[in-house]
């Protein structure tokens, strides 16, 4: 045992002297921070400093310094504060010690320097239950016979309400209630109307930033109204003939229900051949600008004819070329089966019959029954004579 006490002195001195080689050297690093309240009941040196909660620091020294209190608090190095951070004395308990808080938690950006300051604008006291009790009994006093109620004002304003809200308790909780479920959706769809009110400031803005248009917009429309003030007796005439018309035309109607159903029937038929010939009326649209033009344009005033230019050479070519086309091209128009058509098709000959010269050609002599030769054999003989066509077919 006395083995034991004697090995036990040593242990605990060299544990002591540990302990102060440690605070000597420095142990761990921390930074300082310094705040102004405006009073700081039931802080005391030792209190805690924390941070969501956890204590992460201690109150160092709490010194009046006239009409604030300067609180110094530390807490290690490697703890990250906010730079914009504040600190609030939080009351856990009505009774017992207070921490200070130190709020909002860091998540990115600058920290807080250390032996940073933070003034009476950057912190927080809980309200004191005494000045609960000052605020309550100023309240009470203002309200009471030497105050609000010095001529009966306040017993006539409870006397009133009672009698207003007699009877009506059970709809006085149903409006009650009413404004808890509204307050709810509300809240239930705060983002539908906090961007109905965005929309609302947008217009809003739209409304100033163009104040001069909306103004004469403003002051057209009360022109307008003033001009349908002034005209009210011939807008009333007017209303009052169109309502006549319409009992004229419901009568037609009525009276002419046959007549009309008929008419609208035939009307649609027109309406369907129009459109059935939809591409027709539009090239006739796009061509009669143009033939009424040369209608115009041919038409002599001074004479009452229509001037016209004759082609007596090409109808001669026509004739000679082709003279079954021009034939028929007249008869057609009094007979329209095609008939005498035919036939001066198989009398006449047709397209090609005769050449440039007026002459039978080489195929319709050939149709003929002629034998065609060339007498100057490709023109060796150039002097050769070459019969006449025309004088072998009449022959």
């Amino acid at each position: 045992m006395t083995m034991l006490r004697k090995l036990a002195v040593p242990a605990v001195l060299l544990a002591l002297l540990a302990a102060v080689i440690t605070t000597v050297a420095g142990g761990e690093e921390r930074k300082t921070l310094t705040a102004l309240f405006p009073r700081t009941v039931s802080v005391y040196e030792g209190s805690d400093v924390r941070i969501l909660g956890v204590a992460v620091g201690t109150v160092d020294t709490v010194t009046p310094s006239g009409t604030e209190v300067e609180v110094v608090m530390s807490y290690p190095a490697d703890v990250q504060v906010p730079a914009d951070a504040s600190a609030l004395i939080v009351a856990p308990s009505v009774v017992g010690d207070r921490y200070i808080q130190l709020s909002p938690a860091y998540t990115e950006g600058e920290v807080m320097a250390d032996d940073a300051v933070l003034g009476l604008d950057r912190t927080q006291s809980p309200l004191e239950l005494d000045e609960i009790f000052e605020s309550i009994d100023d309240l009470t006093v203002a309200l009471g016979p030497n105050g609000a109620n010095r001529d009966g004002a306040l017993t006539d304003l409870l006397e009133v309400t009672a009698s207003n809200f007699d009877g009506q308790g059970e709809t006085f909780n149903q409006t009650i209630g009413d404004f808890g479920d509204l307050s709810e959706t509300l809240d239930d769809n705060k983002e539908e109307l906090f961007g109905s009110l965005r929309e609302v400031q947008a217009f809003v803005s739209t409304l100033a930033e163009n104040d001069t248009t909306v103004r004469q917009f403003n002051r057209s429309l009360a022109d307008v109204s003033e001009l349908l003030s002034g005209e009210r007796q011939e807008l009333v005439s007017s209303l009052d003939n169109l309502g006549s018309a319409l009992g004229e035309v419901q009568d037609f109607v009525e009276t002419n229900e046959a007549v009309l159903g008929r008419d609208i029937r035939k009307l649609n038929r027109v309406a369907k051949v129009l459109v059935k010939q939809r591409g027709n009326l539009a090239e006739v649209l796009d061509t009669a600008p143009l033939a009424l033009n040369n209608l115009y344009l041919a038409y002599n005033p001074q004479a009452g004819t229509l001037d016209t230019n004759a082609n007596i050479g090409n109808l001669e070519r026509q004739l000679t070329s082709d003279p079954a086309l021009i034939l028929c091209t007249v008869v057609n128009q009094v007979d329209e089966s095609g008939a005498l058509c035919d036939l001066l098709d198989g009398i006449l000959p047709r397209k090609a019959a005769f050449d440039e010269d007026g002459e039978l050609s080489d195929t319709a002599l050939a149709l003929l029954g002629y034998d065609v030769f060339d007498p100057t054999l490709g023109g060796l003989l150039p002097d050769a004579q070459v019969p006449s066509r025309t004088t072998e077919v009449a022959q």
